[in-house]
């Protein structure tokens, strides 16, 4: 029997199947929503993939070390470009959010939601044992969170924004800060509603009530919900079947390679397809979140649940969205929606992860 070389057995095989089979099924429905062509938009994916895939396997081999000396500069680094986004981003879809260059559009906010979490987890394990229930643990976190938020509400994108939030709460969550601080500042923020709606644009605004009644505008505010519940529903168990979707070819779904390409896949994949691709998601969730149980430090736990929850974010929002049980804020479909920087995103977090799973498994060897 021929023996297995050392670097072939390191590869993640398990992972590369899932995260293949999710980008996979995507290029499958991006060929169908551009009318049965490779072009402009699978074979752009393909690529993408392939190159964020390689930069996530290297970074799964670096030490997590590296991770988290550098966290503070990445932040910095980070926070900068979103400043230079305010100064010199280009406008797009009624947004300034991206920075060209040249061969991709980068939307630093995106690597923002990264950031944060390594920073606080870097934070928190600097910390002395106990202080977790003083104001040192609170504020600077709160600073670090709001700074980068609010730079990201000016552009305007609120789905960012709670993506950060939410990403740097869970490190809080994590590193042991009283449930009665989450409690009260929950019932400030449910209290503070009407305040923080006055502060959104008017786009936004509208984005928020006509969640609450899609029918009362079909065929203005509310007209990406209802046609993306009309594809969802026409799909039915089996679906209209692959390049038979007539709602995204007819041009009826806005955004149907992007935000809203799980409506595109459910018309033709139907319910069996939406589950496949659900079935996807929860290995790559189960995966790693038992990298977060396991991890050997502070700093590897708090990263990897932030991290985890990241992807977990995107996910649960996305599907939410296009279903209509959330207002639409332009969150993509994780490695499915057609986009170079969230996939940026997502590989990051997942090289970031096998990092942590790979320092767990030499610790384990060390004391065998």
């Amino acid at each position: 029997m021929i023996p297995v070389p050392p670097a072939i057995q390191a590869i993640p095989w398990k992972l590369i199947a899932i995260l293949a089979g999710i980008t996979g099924f995507g290029l499958l429905v991006l060929y169908s929503a551009a009318g049965g062509s490779i072009t402009p938009w699978a074979l752009n994916q393909g690529v993408r993939f392939l190159l964020f895939l390689s930069v996530a396997l290297v970074i799964g081999r670096l030490p997590i070390r590296l991770f988290e000396d550098f966290s503070y500069l990445a932040y910095i680094g980070i926070l900068v470009l979103l400043i230079a986004v305010e100064l010199l981003g280009f406008v797009g879809g009624g947004s300034q959010r991206w920075l060209n260059l040249g061969f991709m559009n980068l939307q630093p906010s995106e690597l923002m939601k990264v950031a944060i979490v390594i920073a606080l987890a870097r934070f928190y394990t600097q910390l002395p044992p106990g202080s977790t229930r003083t104001l040192t643990a609170l504020w600077p976190a709160l600073v670090m969170i709001g700074v980068p938020a609010a730079l990201v509400m000016l552009q305007p994108d609120l789905g960012t924004a709670l993506a950060i939030c939410i990403g740097g709460v869970v490190v809080m969550f994590a590193a042991g800060l009283p449930l009665w601080w989450f409690g009260s500042t929950a019932a400030a923020g449910i209290a503070a509603l009407p305040v923080l709606f006055s502060f959104l644009h008017d786009y936004q605004q509208k984005r928020v009530l006509i969640f609450m009644d899609p029918e009362s505008d079909p065929l203005g505010a509310g007209y990406h919900i209802s046609q993306s519940k009309i594809a969802i529903g026409s799909g039915g168990i089996g679906g209209k079947g692959f390049l038979n979707g007539s709602q995204s070819h007819l041009d009826y779904l806005p955004e149907g390679h992007t935000d809203f390409i799980f409506a595109t896949m459910a018309e033709e994949w139907g319910l069996i397809g939406g589950l496949f691709l659900l079935f996807l998601f929860f290995l790559l969730l189960r995966w790693s979140t038992r990298v977060a149980l396991r991890a050997r430090t502070r700093f590897g736990q708090l990263t990897a649940a932030g991290l985890t929850m990241t992807i977990f974010f995107y996910i649960a929002i996305n599907l939410s969205m296009v279903m209509g049980m959330a207002p639409v804020v332009g969150i993509p479909l994780p490695l499915f929606s057609y986009g170079g920087s969230s996939m940026l995103t997502i590989m990051t977090c997942v090289g970031i992860i096998l990092a942590i799973e790979n320092d767990s498994k030499k610790g384990t060897r060390r004391f065998q």
